[in-house]
């Protein structure tokens, strides 16, 4: 045990995360959250409307997706995860109805493309060849350099890009893709396996990692909203909590884990991201089986994704902008058609739902807004930032949040070895 402490504003995703690494590391941890409630975007709550607990956010993540493995690891909440157990992603598309799943193997060569029975129906093996342009594309590149007139474009390309990057694929980082490829797709099927909340988000990872930092010693301080720093010289010297001083002493230190626009109050000098993106959530109660997988890709329609679970159906629209001119509230009766479809149901009746906005969910995934995310390290004495806004060669993911506060922990424990 040291005898510093690490004082962490924020608790979503990377400052847990953050906290998580220090805290098993004999770090003295202090967590300090506006909210009355920990997870930041990645929670679950009850919703009374619909008399059942929701997500507040749709969010699948891969087998391959090391940060979460090792968040999940570390918080005994691997077996909190569902899912398919096989890299298989079934889709529809919305246009004509036809169903399809990509079954992938789980070795490293894609044998899988080679079968037309498991690709992408339409297709043929030399339209696998455009993740070539993908894996060889610089950082200034977009993904408009994809040809929408490959049959792959519309079924795979265009949903992944969507989806993953909550950016519009004519101006969206094609480094920022590749980076995703590399640790799903390119590194085989076995990394490829979707994996989902069997309860939800909170009983998977945000209450298990709260056990963990309370089991060693972590305070957890909640409507605690940071409203300035003293600075003395080059180190952070107290945080004002509205009117409540705490004292940083000269061993100590603070991490960030803050929302961007949060960040840049207390922070103007720092380059952050300036342009963003939202998305639609919407959750509805229906009466339908499991089907063993708890997800569907949506093809040519408004939505991204379905999620099944516990008699609610849940569904992702990234980069809501393209439907500004529909008002939110429409959006219900829209989905619900698509959801429907994909369920044999009435889509003339719309079940008892809820649908949110979330204006500013992710930093809009381009080239230019890239390179204006931030280190883990400022440059100050005892400062560090975490936040999937930062520089973690990921767009905004879990997988980014928890990789984001990896860094800024090992920023401290490293800053103790000189």
């Amino acid at each position: 045990m040291t005898n510093r402490r690490v004082h962490i504003i924020g608790a979503g995703m990377a400052g847990l995360s953050a906290a998580l690494q220090l805290a098993l590391s004999g770090e003295k941890v202090t967590v300090y959250e506006a909210a009355p409630f920990a997870g930041g975007r990645c929670r679950s709550f009850l919703d009374r409307e619909l008399g059942c607990r929701i997500d507040n956010g749709n969010h699948m993540v891969l087998s391959g997706n090391v940060a979460v493995q090792d968040y999940l690891y570390l918080t005994n909440a691997l077996d909190t995860m569902g899912g398919p157990g096989a890299p298989i992603f079934p889709f529809i598309d919305i246009a004509n109805g036809e169903r399809w799943t990509i079954r992938m193997n789980t070795g490293n060569i894609p044998w899988w493309v080679f079968n037309k029975k498991r690709r992408v129906p339409g297709t043929k093996l030399r339209d696998y060849l455009s993740v070539l342009q993908v894996m060889t594309a610089s950082s200034t590149d977009t993904l408009a350099m994809l040809n929408k007139q490959n049959p792959l474009y519309r079924r795979f390309w265009e949903p992944l890009i969507v989806g993953a990057l909550n950016t519009e694929p004519e101006i969206a980082s094609a480094e920022l893709l590749r980076n995703i490829f590399v640790q799903s797709f390119g590194a085989g099927g076995a990394a490829c396996i979707p994996m989902i909340p069997k309860v939800g988000l909170s009983e998977s990872f945000v209450t298990p990692c709260l056990n963990v930092l309370r089991q060693h010693g972590a305070e957890i301080k909640y409507y605690h909203r940071l409203r300035s720093l003293l600075w003395e010289k080059d180190s952070v010297r107290e945080l004002d909590f509205n009117g409540n001083i705490v004292e940083v002493a000269p061993q100590d230190w603070v991490i960030l884990a803050l929302p961007v626009w949060l960040l840049r109050e207390l922070l103007p000098e720092v380059p952050t991201p300036t342009d963003f993106r939202s998305i639609i959530n919407a959750h509805y109660r229906v009466d339908a089986p499991d089907d063993g997988v708890g997800f569907t890709g949506m093809v040519g329609g408004y939505s991204e994704w379905v999620f099944i679970r516990n008699g609610l159906a849940s569904v992702t629209i990234s980069c809501a902008e393209r439907y500004k001119d529909i008002p939110v509230r429409d959006m219900a009766g829209l989905v619900w058609k698509e959801v429907a479809q994909l369920l044999h149901l009435d889509p003339t009746r719309v079940p008892p739902h809820r649908i949110f906005l979330e204006k500013y969910a992710t930093f809009a995934a381009t080239p230019e807004q890239n390179i204006r995310r931030p280190a883990a390290y400022t440059g100050w004495q005892n400062l560090a930032l975490a936040g999937e806004w930062t520089a973690t060669g990921l767009p905004s993911t879990i997988e980014g949040a928890l990789r984001s506060g990896m860094k800024a922990a090992q920023v401290v424990m490293r800053w103790a070895e000189k």
